[in-house]
């Protein structure tokens, strides 16, 4: 067996173990199963959810089984893990909704057709369901020590401090957590549940659950949260998370999340989020802090982390639509695209008739608000500074129609270099 523990080690991806002394070598000594699970909080899952994504992956390529569970009966619940205050349950509809849209995000990343180690996707709701509240409490609960269970941080953050409480349900929530380590070590033999660190009280009972219940030794890792250099979680926008979905994040708001990363954090994000080998990243970083302000360690974290999101064809995607805000031909594109390329540029939507008759580019550098007055269009065009859709216009009396829109309805205008604005026609 390939040193999977070394490989995580040095990338940062070992905060805590329940063995710290010898799970290095159990993991050696031959193929294990794992898993991680992820709840179905929402339709797509998001960059937070890929530390342990890319870590079953990982484990897959050293030669391990691994199992992504997919929470449909957790879901219904909601971790208190990390929460300071209680989730807003979901409908049975949404959170089913969620489970499909999720397990074919799953299959980007993990390989469920190899022989030897080909990983399983399963859904917690498929066991925990058909049980009933007597059953649970009788054969399941009995085995949980509340006074355990209180000393665990996830719930003495919530009880502690002025926090917001914790309600029975969420309170139950590590007990689920904990009966799925089992009923999969019964199943599938697994021996080793991984997660961020805000999980290990989880996966430590868990633990102890298995004991109770006359389970060899099972094993848990966990990762530290990622977070920039200022203290904030990684992956978190003015707008919200980075999806996994491309209708919800696009390809291209993903690059530039990327390439936007902050000198002291981008080694040890090329570490986490890419595949790149520890020569690899050491090379690129040195050749980055050689020249900083060519960027390349963050164009290379970019391109490499984009292509495993989004493939070969979302990478060239982004690539293409940089060119494109950098000044590139915009051909091929469709109104989502360039509305994810432009997203921060100001817009106006102006009736489509305006385009049969022709528009005067004057008017239009002026309804966009480039230009105050019609003599400063002029002045612009005349001095070479006006721009549709990346293509230089020098003629003062030229006429926009259909014909030049950049896609179903949008014009792209631009002054100077970067000063661009958007027209929508509708």
């Amino acid at each position: 067996m390939k040193d999977i523990f070394t490989e995580l080690a040095w990338r940062g991806l070992v905060y805590q173990t329940t063995d710290d002394a010898n799970i290095a070598k159990w993991l050696m000594e031959k193929s294990r199963t794992v898993y991680a699970g992820f709840d179905p909080t929402a339709d797509s899952l998001h960059v937070g959810h890929l530390l342990p994504l890319l870590n079953l992956r990982r484990f897959q390529k050293f030669g391990h089984r691994p199992i992504a569970l997919i929470g449909g009966a957790t879901g219904m619940i909601g971790d208190p893990s990390g929460k300071s205050a209680e989730r807003n349950l979901q409908t049975f509809d949404q959170i089913f909704g969620n489970v499909l849209s999720i397990k074919k995000q799953m299959r980007r990343f993990l390989d469920f057709d190899d022989r030897e180690c080909g990983a399983i996707l399963v859904n917690n709701y498929d066991w925990i369901a058909p049980m009933s509240s007597i059953e649970f409490l009788r054969d399941v609960g009995k085995n949980f020590s509340v006074n355990i269970m209180h000393a665990k941080d996830s719930v003495k953050s919530r009880l502690e401090d002025g926090g917001n409480g914790l309600s029975y349900t969420e309170f139950s929530y590590m007990v689920l957590q904990s009966y799925d380590f089992v009923h999969l070590h019964r199943t599938y033999n697994c021996e080793l549940q991984i997660g961020g660190s805000d999980q290990w009280g989880n996966i430590t009972l868990g633990c102890e659950y298995g004991r109770k219940v006359g389970v060899p030794q099972l094993y848990g890792l966990t990762s530290p949260l990622v977070t920039k250099s200022d203290g904030k979680k990684m992956g978190k926008t003015e707008s919200g998370a980075l999806w996994l979905d491309p209708e919800k994040t696009p390809p291209y708001q993903f690059y530039q999340y990327w390439v936007n990363t902050e000198d002291a954090d981008v080694e040890k994000v090329l570490k986490i989020f890419t595949d790149l080998t520890q020569d690899e990243v050491a090379a690129v970083a040195a050749e980055h802090f050689a020249a900083p302000e060519k960027r390349i360690a963050q164009k290379r974290l970019a391109d490499e982390f984009t292509r495993i999101v989004h493939g070969e064809e979302g990478l060239a995607a982004a690539q293409r639509a940089t060119q494109i805000f950098f000044g590139g031909e915009i051909a091929g594109l469709d109104d989502v695209q360039l509305g994810a390329i432009f997203a921060d540029v100001p817009s106006k939507e102006l009736p489509r008739t305006a385009l049969e008759d022709g528009l005067p580019l004057t008017e239009a550098l002026l309804a966009a608000v480039l230009v105050p007055t019609k003599n400063e269009a002029r002045r612009l065009i005349q001095q070479g500074g006006a721009y549709v859709n990346n293509m230089n216009v020098r003629d003062i009396d030229a006429k926009l129609t259909i014909s030049d829109l950049a896609s179903e309805t949008v014009l792209v205008l631009r002054s100077g270099k970067k000063k661009y604005a958007l027209l929508r026609f509708v």
